[in-house]
Formats: structure tokens, C-alpha cells, sequence
């Protein structure tokens, strides 16, 4: 069809582009309960898919998914477009939310072992066992926390959160190479804050 016999609509009839999830979170911090409905839409999949990776159950996933959506709603005025994506702040509410849930199922879990082996003998070495562990892990904390944010936000998508490197690419709206760079770095820069031998 020629240029002739194209239907065009009239200015006031072009449909308007969606508005990006950094605009409706932007108007969800100034209250608008209609940006919150659509961003809801937008985010809610992405949120659920996370936290089913995380908790391996899909009731417990749609619990926590909800949670997050309601903190997005009460902490949307704490959103910095520059530190990220409203995307990928999202998410990381999402993933500490789901990492908090496990660490509490298992809390309890290892509640009950203990209480199960209170009349079993335990080896001496048992808290400095236990002491080491929770050193480890505040030395990983610590050399986390010394990466940029992008080298860190790469690292837990792809390490904590399972993601592959295109699907992190993906969330972070970077190029996968760009990725694969951020996470080879950034693992070198953890790997020297840890002191581990090449």
C-alpha cells in the first residue's frame, strides 16, 4: 500500500506509549494508587519468578511476592533512578525478602535439630566451628560491599538468584558482555578480598 493509503489517526487519537516502570514508581511515590495498579502488572511476574527460585515453593513465592509489592508501595520514595533500573530495585527488595524467608525457615529447622540433639554429645570444637562460619560469612559481606554496585548487583543476580547471564543482562538492560565483564571483575576483586589462592 502506498504512502497515500496508509490510515493515520489524528494527533489527540495516537495511542500514548506505555509509561516506563521509573515513571509509574515515580508517581506511586507521590501516592497515585493508579501508577501502583499498573506497575503492579509490570512487576509482579518478574517478582514471583524471583522468589520461586529463591524458596522452591510456589505458595511460600506468592506470599513473599505480595510482601515486596506492599513495601514497593510504602518505600517508593526511597527509589534512586541513578543507582538502577526501578526494575532491579524491585527485585532486590524481592530477593532480600526471600533470602530473609529462608534464612528463618531455616533458623527453625535447625531450632528443631538442636532441640532434638540436646541429649546427644557434642563434639568440643562445636563453637568454633560455628564461630568460623559466621566470620566467613562477614568477611563475604564485607568484600560484597567493596565492589562497585554494578559488579555487586551482577553477582548476586547470577550467583544468589541463579539468573543466567542473559537474563541478568536482561533485568539490568545491559549487553551480555557487559555483564560477563562486571561478574568476571568483580569475582577477582572478592577473590583477593578473601584471599583465595588462584
Amino acid at each position: 500500500m502506498g504512502e497515500r493509503g496508509r490510515l493515520r489517526l489524528p494527533p489527540d487519537e495516537v495511542p500514548a506509549s506505555a509509561p516506563s516502570a521509573e515513571e509509574l514508581l515515580s508517581r506511586v511515590a507521590a501516592g497515585d494508587e493508579t501508577a501502583f495498579a499498573s506497575l503492579y502488572d509490570l512487576v509482579a511476574g518478574p517478582v514471583l519468578g524471583l522468589a520461586t527460585r529463591v524458596l522452591r515453593s510456589h505458595a511460600q513465592a506468592e506470599e513473599v511476592a505480595q510482601e515486596v509489592l506492599v513495601e514497593v508501595w510504602r518505600k517508593a520514595t526511597r527509589y534512586e533512578p541513578e543507582r538502577g533500573s526501578a526494575l532491579s530495585w524491585v527485585l532486590t527488595i524481592a530477593h532480600r525478602r526471600a533470602v530473609d524467608r529462608v534464612r528463618a525457615h531455616q533458623a527453625g529447622v535447625d531450632r528443631e535439630e538442636r532441640a532434638g540433639l540436646m541429649d546427644v554429645r557434642r563434639p568440643f570444637d562445636e563453637v568454633t566451628e560455628s564461630t568460623l562460619a559466621g566470620l566467613e560469612q562477614q568477611r563475604v559481606r564485607q568484600c560484597l560491599a567493596a565492589l562497585t554496585e554494578l559488579q555487586r548487583e551482577s553477582i548476586v543476580l547470577a550467583y544468589y538468584n541463579g539468573y543466567t547471564y542473559p537474563e541478568v543482562a536482561e533485568v539490568l538492560k545491559v549487553a551480555p558482555g557487559t555483564v560477563k565483564t562486571r561478574i568476571r571483575d568483580g569475582l577477582i576483586r572478592l577473590r583477593d578480598c578473601l584471599g583465595v589462592d588462584r
